[in-house]
């Protein structure tokens, strides 16, 4: 069994091509007509809470509770908000950003890393940046080409790239004062996430874990970009740890893990307590998933799925807890993190809170990282529960795969009973509101599994849990494939009230003092709720599934309810007909700007444009199908969809006129002609036969979803 990833592991082309782009040094550069604006510092974002005007960091506050105490719009009013203005992207893909409101302007990020500053009342395009990341970065994404927005500092803003940049724009006109690389890009990292800055430090991590990689955060000066500190969330190879957390961490990993990267990447969620000093992030999953490849022996591997509290001005590690001991299903814990003051068993407890992935809520002393309690808040099947006393959870040996050595269907699977897709916390309530999911997986192991220079390294066999052409079977597994809005109550662990949608990806959460929950979701809809009851008080047809999370703001006394639309992210590629449970899904990207009164008209829904079903006839053999099918669920499902159904986001296979020549085909797969689309070639990992073999099964699969009269 080959263990280490292949040596030929090199740079992407597009290095070379973006040469200027990413190896130039750039001198950092003044900003801008300073003086006009109010600068974000420390003071502000620590006073965030008090500020009814402005949205200045991705939670709107330090603590990331995404509520805001504004009550213009409330629930006596809420059935007259309309849509004052919107603007449309240029970036067809998911969007996932939480806009910032600053002084009477919306700035937001797109997909492909794109910036856009909005006049705040009108709509008018002040200034937009494009970072230009080349087409072919789409590659280093496990989840779509998303980025879920910016920071503020002093008069500056600050983002990352899919490429691995970090970048400061001057905030008035959107001009390039320095970037820097955070990089190796000679390894398939890349930065979705939202950056947070703490005293002048601009704080980031990435993500990668699919693919291969060692996670790190790290902050840099908000000034030039200089790094200040790196803290490496796994350990480097056998002895070569020097940093205290990384040894202790060592002796829980078994084997040659460095060779696979080990994963643990911090991709999203952050949250900061400035009393404390201490900035607590979210730790993803280990790489491969398959504890079996990529951990021999077992152990915890710290310290992947864990929350971590670090010294932001040193990156020191102060306390973890880990959420599920030596993964093996992908449950990250970079899950959105909201700190409260709760009162629980009669005192004032600092806590922290997160529904994980894994489908259990964790209430822990953000002091000292005890385990308070935890609950399931959907189904589970993985644990019994969680032993509040040592913090670990009561496993089901069944679903240990890694162990077994065989296939489980694990509820949750790797989409999560809760993804990246923020909660909201309303004090007034003493509710969280979280965008639930239910969805099994059939986790299969995968036999003689060997990591690859380019595409998912998980060690899970994706053709095997492919869904197959069976009627029943696909009716029974959508049936069970939900998603809702659920009201948890964190004192007494217990649901207070859920909105059942069809299906799974629905929008992030905002709460405000009117005494209302909006969120937006996958059936095109953007809806307000009543905090206390999640009856439905008003809703707008938006032509378009919702993800990100809204925000709220003031200016001259009237309330503003903003939110980006766009279909897109993992859930909306790679689970093939899972996919449309709610329903196919057009993207329709867009800023969407609510306010009382308003009486603004979208333009006229366009359908959801197929091209005909009409494949060739299936000739291959039954033995290059099957290994278009192997070749296929490994490299090509994360994007084109599961069993080669494909998503109305990109280009669906099975219509697809490439199919039928051989040649044409070849030349995207193998040759990457259109890499500049974000199609790379796989010459690297994948020969002309098993390209040949992919187009075959895709074919097939097409010959099928005709047969059984599907889109």
């Amino acid at each position: 069994m080959q263990r280490r990833l292949k040596s030929t592991r090199r740079a992407a082309s597009w290095v070379a091509a973006a040469a200027v782009a990413l190896l130039t040094p750039i001198e950092p550069m003044p900003d801008a007509h300073a003086a006009a604006r109010r600068p974000v510092d420390g003071e502000a974002l620590i006073s965030a809470a008090d500020d009814l005007t402005d949205w200045l960091t991705h939670g709107r506050t330090y603590d990331e509770q995404r509520f805001s105490p504004l009550e213009r719009i409330n629930t006596g009013n809420v059935k007259n908000l309309g849509l004052a203005w919107f603007a449309d992207l240029d970036t067809a893909r998911g969007q996932e950003a939480t806009p910032l409101v600053i002084d009477g302007a919306v700035y937001i990020t797109t997909a492909w890393s794109k910036v856009k500053a909005y006049e705040a009342v009108s709509g008018k395009l002040l200034w937009e940046y494009d970072p230009k990341v080349p087409g072919e970065a789409g590659v280093l994404a496990c989840c779509d080409v998303v980025n879920r927005g910016l920071a503020a500092w002093g008069h500056r803003l600050y983002l990352g790239t899919l490429d691995g940049r970090l970048i400061a724009l001057d905030r008035e006109t959107g001009r390039l004062i320095w970037w820097k690389l955070t990089v190796d890009r000679s390894k398939p990292y890349a930065i979705t996430g939202a950056p947070r800055v703490i005293d002048g430090r601009v704080i980031i991590g990435n993500a990668g874990a699919e693919m291969g990689v060692r996670g790190y955060v790290a902050a840099y000066d908000s000034k030039d970009g200089k790094e200040l500190w790196r803290f490496y969330t796994v350990p480097d190879r056998r002895g070569a740890n020097v940093a205290r957390h990384l040894k202790r961490a060592e002796a829980t990993w078994k084997g040659e893990w460095w060779t696979l990267g080990g994963g643990g990447t911090v991709w999203d969620s952050m949250a900061y307590d400035p009393k404390l000093d201490l900035l607590y992030v979210g730790v993803g999953n280990g790489s491969p998933w398959n504890q079996a490849y990529r951990s021999p022996g077992g152990g915890d591997n710290l310290y992947i799925c864990s929350i971590i509290a670090l010294k932001p001005q040193t990156g020191e590690y102060v306390w973890h807890y880990q959420t599920t001991p030596g993964d093996t299903w992908d449950f990250d814990a970079t899950q959105h993190i909201i700190l409260a003051d709760l009162q629980i068993g009669g005192r004032v407890r600092r806590v922290l809170m997160q529904a994980s992935k894994n489908g259990f809520f964790y209430v822990l002393d953000r002091v000292t990282g005890q385990l308070i309690s935890a609950a399931n808040y959907v189904a589970v099947n993985w644990a019994k529960g969680i032993d509040v006393h040592s913090g670990r959870p009561i496993e089901n040996p069944d679903a240990r795969i890694d162990k077994t050595g065989k296939p489980y269907v694990v509820v949750p699977g790797p989409g999560g009973a809760h993804s990246w897709q923020p909660m909201a916390y309303d004090p007034r309530t003493g509710l969280v509101y979280i965008p639930a999911q239910e969805a099994g997986f059939p986790y299969v192991p995968e036999a003689h599994w060997q990591g690859a220079a380019q595409g998912f390294n998980t060690g899970i066999d994706f053709p095997a849990a492919a869904m197959p052409a069976d009627p029943k079977v696909r009716a029974a597994v959508m049936a069970a494939t939900k998603g809702a809005l659920i009201a948890w109550d964190p004192i007494a662990q217990q649901e207070r009230w859920r909105v059942a949608f069809k299906g799974p990806w629905n929008g992030g959460v905002l709460a405000t003092g009117g005494g209302l929950v909006f969120q937006g979701n996958a059936a095109k809809e953007f809806v307000a709720y009543d905090a206390v009851s999640g009856a439905q008080l008003w809703s707008s047809s938006v032509q378009t599934g919702i993800t990100a999370a809204p925000v709220t703001y003031s200016i001259k006394g009237e309330q503003y309810v903003a939110v980006l639309a766009g279909w897109g992210g993992i859930w909306a590629l790679a689970p093939g007909i899972l996919a449309e449970v709610a329903g196919p899904v057009r993207n329709v990207s867009r800023l969407l700007v609510f306010r009382l009164g308003a009486s603004a008209q979208l333009p006229p829904e366009s359908p959801v444009p197929l091209p005909p079903l009409d494949p060739p006839a299936t000739t291959g053999t039954p033995e290059q199908i099957a290994e278009g099918a192997r070749q296929y669920g490994r490299f090509c499902g994360g994007c084109h969809g599961d069993a080669a159904y494909g998503s109305t986001v990109l280009p669906d296979l099975r219509r697809s006129a490439l199919i039928a020549d051989s040649k044409a085909w070849a030349s995207v797969v193998h040759d990457g002609v259109l890499r500049d689309q974000g199609m790379v070639g796989f010459a690297n990992v994948l020969n002309l036969q098993q390209i040949e073999a992919i187009r075959h099964y895709v074919i097939k699969r097409a010959n099928e979803d005709k047969a059984l009269g599907l889109r």
